[in-house]
C-alpha cells in the first residue's frame, strides 16, 4: 500500500561565493592567472589597473549597490542581455595532449610514404588505435572489424600486417610494437651490427623470458657464452627505450608547461620566511558609464534602463563575488601552508627526510579549522620552492608507525631507509623481503613482511629474484 506524505529535510546550499571559492581554490597558480584573464575578458564590469583613467578622462568610479533601489523585482529572463550571445568570442587555449602530439608525428610521417588512398586509410586507422606508450595492443582481427563497420574500409588481417610493418619503421624507433619484445627486437635492429647486438637479438628472439626473469645462467648455458658476454649484451638492451610513445615532446600540452611554485619559503638568520610569489587581486572597479547606467535607472519606469540595469547588477555582482574568492583563496591557501610549516618546521630547516613527521590531511584541518576536503583541495597540484628543492605539497603528507622505541616515524623515514638496505645490498644475491625485514630491525624500524612488501611495490623495487645482477 502506497503512502504519501510530507517530510522535512534540512539542507545545505552552497552560495555563489563558496562555489566561486572552492573552485579557485583548487586552481594552480598558473591556472588562477589564466583564470583571472578570463574573467577580465567576460566581465565588463571588472578594472585590473585600478589607475587607468575613463575615456571623459575621469577616474573610474567605484559604487555601491545600495544606491540602486531594488523596489521592484527583477524577473530573471532579464537578467540576460541580448548584447552578449553564446558565440561570443572567447581566448583559445591549446587542448592538444601527448596522445594527440604523438599521433601527428606519425601522420606527418605516414604522408611521405606512396601508399595508395585505401592503404593509407588503413594505416592512419592502425596509428589512431596505438596507446599513449605507442604500442599496438589490439586484436589485429578486432582492427579488420572495426575498418569495415566504423570507416567503412574493406581489408582483411594481412593488408593490416603490412601496414603495421610500414608504421614500425617510423620515429621513434619500436613504435607499432605488440609487445614489449617486440618493441625492443625494432629498435635493436637500427643499431651497428657487434658481437654483442648480435648475442642481444639472439636473447629476445630465443631466450626472452629467461632474460626478464633473470635466469642468467640458463641463457649461458643454452647459448654457450661467457658472463661477460652476457654482461656486454644486456648492457645494450637495457639503454632501449621500452615505452617510445613516452618520448615525443608535446610543445603544446599545458600539462608540459615548467612548474610555477605557488609558495616561496626561504629560511634566513633561523626563520622561515613564507611567501606567495607572482600574486595580485584585481580591485573591484565600475566604469562611470555602468554606474551611470544603475543610478539612472533607480527610480526610472522605463524597460529598457530597467533591463540595462538587471544586466549590469548581475555582471556588479559576478565580479564582487570572484574577487572575494579570490581573496578567500589567498587566505586559505596562506594558513594552510603556514599550518603545515609549522608542523614540519624541522624537515624545512635542513630538507632532512628523518625529520618529515608522520602528517595526514586531518591534523592540517585541525591546526587550521577548515574542512579536509578543503585541506585536500589547497594540497592539490600546488608545489613549494625551499632552499633546497621544489616539492609538491603531497610530498609532506605520510602516515606513520612505530619504531622500537614506540616514537612514531613518518612512512617516508621507512622508505628512505629501506631503499638503503636494497641501494646497499650485494647484487648477486640480493636480500630477500624477510632479509629486509632483519635489516630494518638491526637499523631500529618494526616493519612487518607484508609491510616491506608494500613500499616495495610503492618505491618500484622489483622482488629479490628481480633485482638479480652478474
Amino acid at each position: 500500500m502506497l503512502k504519501q506524505g510530507l517530510e522535512l529535510k534540512q539542507t545545505q546550499k552552497l552560495s555563489p561565493l563558496q562555489i566561486q571559492t572552492i573552485k579557485l581554490i583548487e586552481l594552480p597558480i598558473q591556472e588562477l592567472e589564466q583564470r583571472i584573464r578570463k574573467e577580465l575578458e567576460e566581465n565588463p564590469v571588472l578594472d585590473e589597473d585600478v589607475q587607468k583613467e575613463s575615456e571623459e578622462g575621469e577616474a573610474p568610479r567605484e559604487v555601491s549597490l545600495s544606491e540602486y533601489k531594488e523596489d521592484d523585482a527583477i524577473p530573471s529572463y532579464r537578467l540576460r542581455s541580448d548584447n552578449y550571445n553564446s558565440k561570443e568570442e572567447r581566448p583559445q587555449y591549446n587542448t592538444f595532449s601527448v596522445k594527440e602530439s604523438f599521433t601527428q608525428s606519425l601522420q606527418e610521417q605516414l604522408g611521405y610514404r606512396n601508399l595508395t588512398e585505401h592503404q593509407y586509410a588503413v594505416a592512419s586507422f592502425l596509428i589512431g588505435s596505438l596507446d599513449d606508450d605507442g604500442y599496438l595492443r589490439r586484436n589485429i582481427d578486432s582492427i579488420v572489424d572495426d575498418l569495415s563497420f566504423r570507416a567503412n574500409v574493406e581489408t582483411d588481417e594481412e593488408e593490416v600486417l603490412s601496414m603495421l610493418k610500414v608504421i614500425q619503421e617510423f620515429d621513434p624507433a619500436g613504435v607499432g610494437a605488440r609487445d614489449l619484445r617486440e618493441c625492443l627486437l625494432l629498435q635493436i635492429r637500427h643499431c651497428k651490427k657487434t658481437p654483442e647486438i648480435e648475442i642481444a637479438v639472439k636473447i629476445l628472439k630465443n631466450h626472452f623470458n629467461e632474460f626478464t626473469n633473470k635466469h642468467f645462467q640458463k641463457i649461458m648455458t643454452r647459448m654457450d657464452i661467457t658472463e661477460d658476454q652476457l654482461k656486454a649484451a644486456i648492457a645494450k638492451i637495457v639503454k632501449l627505450n621500452p615505452s617510445p610513445g613516452g618520448q615525443i615532446d608535446d610543445s603544446y600540452t599545458d600539462q608540459a608547461q615548467q612548474i610555477v611554485p605557488d609558495f616561496v619559503l626561504e629560511y634566513r638568520d633561523g626563520e622561515l620566511h613564507l611567501s606567495m610569489p607572482r600574486f595580485s587581486v584585481p580591485e573591484l572597479r565600475v566604469n562611470r558609464k555602468y554606474a551611470d547606467i544603475l543610478i539612472d535607472a533607480a527610480n526610472s519606469s522605463e524597460r529598457e534602463k530597467k533591463e540595462a540595469a538587471a544586466f549590469v547588477k548581475k555582471k556588479l555582482d559576478s565580479a564582487k563575488w570572484f574577487v572575494e574568492a579570490i581573496k578567500q583563496r589567498h587566505n586559505t591557501l596562506s594558513n594552510t601552508m603556514q599550518a603545515i610549516v609549522d608542523y614540519q618546521r624541522d624537515y624545512f630547516i635542513d630538507g632532512d627526510e628523518t625529520h618529515l613527521k608522520p602528517m595526514v590531511l586531518k591534523d592540517i584541518a585541525e591546526k587550521t579549522g577548515f574542512d579536509i576536503s578543503t585541506i585536500s583541495r589547497v594540497v592539490n597540484s600546488k608545489y613549494i620552492e625551499t632552499h633546497f628543492g621544489i616539492y609538491s605539497l603531497k610530498y609532506f603528507f605520510s602516515e606513520g608507525l612505530e619504531n622500537q622505541e614506540g616514537e612514531e616515524v613518518s612512512t617516508r623515514e621507512l622508505k628512505k631507509a629501506l631503499q638503503e638496505c636494497v641501494d646497499n645490498e650485494n647484487k648477486r644475491k640480493p636480500l630477500t623481503d624477510d632479509e629486509l625485514v632483519e635489516k630494518m630491525t638491526e637499523k631500529g624500524y618494526k616493519v612487518a613482511r607484508r609491510t616491506i612488501a608494500k613500499y616495495r611495490d610503492q618505491l618500484g623495487i622489483p622482488k629479490a629474484r628481480l633485482r638479480k645482477e652478474l
